[in-house]
């Protein structure tokens, strides 16, 4: 995939990175759903297999979760013209999802910890949570739909809501029902 980019466009991608760093209630995974509509559908600038390949790898590798976003960075600038637009890429996109949410997370958590027993603290806290359970459900949905079979495989819909069921009502470490989605799909079941 070949495309051209502007100085305009790179600094209208930080500038979008930097909004949606903002809106990074949870982690940077939670603002996907907004990454693929701008990326993939409007601007095109990534296909919907490597926004989902930068993804996989990076949840794949040891490190931070917000790797992704380096990845699509280095995407973006591979399709605009190589390694060295790659780097840029990555310096482009990283530096604007992590420069307000971490500056704004320094200054909160401050703030937070010193009123920590203020009633409006934490309501705050609380009801955020539901925000971001929403956030991840949708995250959820648009990985699980680009490829078109999670709708029409009700395989998939079951598993999901047995998972679901599971992690809410016990203890069972993750790692088990990872390796139990693994074998399923290795055997073909799912």
């Amino acid at each position: 995939m070949q495309i051209a980019l502007t100085w305009g466009d790179w600094f209208g991608l930080f500038a979008h990175y930097l909004l949606l760093s903002l809106l990074s209630i949870g982690g940077a995974i939670t603002t996907l759903p907004e990454m693929h509509r701008y990326m993939v559908e409007q601007q095109h600038w990534l296909s919907d297999a490597q926004f989902t390949a930068s993804i996989a790898i990076a949840q794949a590798a040891p490190g931070p979760n917000v790797l992704f976003v380096a990845l699509m960075g280095w995407n973006v600038g591979i399709n605009a013209g190589g390694a060295a637009t790659g780097l840029w890429g990555v310096c482009v996109t990283m530096l604007g999802i992590l420069l307000p949410s971490t500056t704004l997370t320094y200054l909160a958590a401050r703030w937070g910890h010193r009123n920590r027993e203020l009633r409006a603290v934490r309501a705050f806290k609380q009801g955020l949570a539901p925000i971001v359970i929403a956030l991840l459900i949708s995250t959820g949905w648009i990985l699980a739909s680009a490829h078109g079979i999670f709708a029409e495989d009700w395989r998939l819909w079951l598993t999901t809501v047995i998972v679901a069921l599971i992690i809410w009502r016990t203890r069972l470490h993750l790692l088990w029902l990872l390796g139990a989605g693994a074998l399923l799909g290795w055997f073909g079941l799912v």
